[in-house]
């Protein structure tokens, strides 16, 4: 499981909204050791750094990552969840700079525009699979 996710190129993050309903985006991460890392960042764009996802995080944060892969082949399709605990880390503390580093080495993008935005950091608390 840890080689599949790791070697992913997006996931989908789940939140919880206010009201209880889920809100799913897609999101560059990287996994790195038991906490999964992503960024609120400019590449993509974006009107604001104030987003749901991190709205939804300060009130439940609880979350869970989705990665996956789809093929005509069946038989090579395979998913892993990540249950996990959810904060948003202070942009000028050490977690959020070696974040940084970490999303920058597994992103080209990351390297030509730095990520200048909110980083997500998961501390995951379960994993599950298929197959």
């Amino acid at each position: 499981m840890r080689e599949r996710v790791a070697a992913a190129r997006v996931a989908r993050l789940g939140t919880v909204r206010a009201d209880g309903r889920p809100h799913l985006v897609p999101c560059c991460f990287v996994l790195d050791g038991d906490t999964i890392l992503t960024a609120v960042d400019d590449v993509k764009t974006k009107s604001t750094h104030a987003l749901r996802r991190l709205a939804n995080i300060e009130l439940h944060p609880d979350v869970s990552v989705l990665v996956d892969h789809y093929d005509e082949d069946w038989s090579t399709l395979w998913w892993v969840r990540i249950d996990g605990q959810a904060r948003i880390l202070d942009p000028t503390s050490p977690d959020a700079r070696h974040a940084v580093r970490r999303l920058a080495a597994k992103y080209e993008p990351y390297r030509v525009q730095p990520i200048s935005g909110p980083i997500i950091s998961v501390e995951i608390t379960r994993w599950v699979a298929w197959p």
